[in-house]
């Protein structure tokens, strides 16, 4: 039998602080850019009118305004093939 442990284990991880939508992101960026990366991760977290510039600020710099999921299928459903009778079944070749 092992013997008891002088020190309770430390938790496996910390609590998340309740009622904040926070996501754990990870990015990759040069190391001189590091600092950037964290100031403008604790502005945006914290909130408020300063954050919500910023967001404003980053959209525009980036182009990402309205961007979503799912613009390459709702082109194609667009297009004029769309309704088209199509055949796409292949034949089964074994060789």
């Amino acid at each position: 039998m092992t013997a008891p442990a002088r020190h309770p284990a430390p938790p496996t991880r910390t609590p998340r602080p309740s009622g904040r939508e926070l996501a754990r992101v990870q990015v990759r960026a040069p190391e001189a850019d590091r600092p950037l990366v964290r100031a403008l991760a604790r502005r945006l977290s914290e909130g408020g009118p300063d954050a919500e510039r910023l967001r404003a600020l980053v959209r525009d710099a980036l182009g990402t305004e309205g961007a979503e999921t799912g613009g390459v299928l709702a082109s194609l459903r667009r297009s004029p093939m769309a309704g088209a009778d199509l055949d796409l079944s292949r034949d089964d070749v074994s060789e």
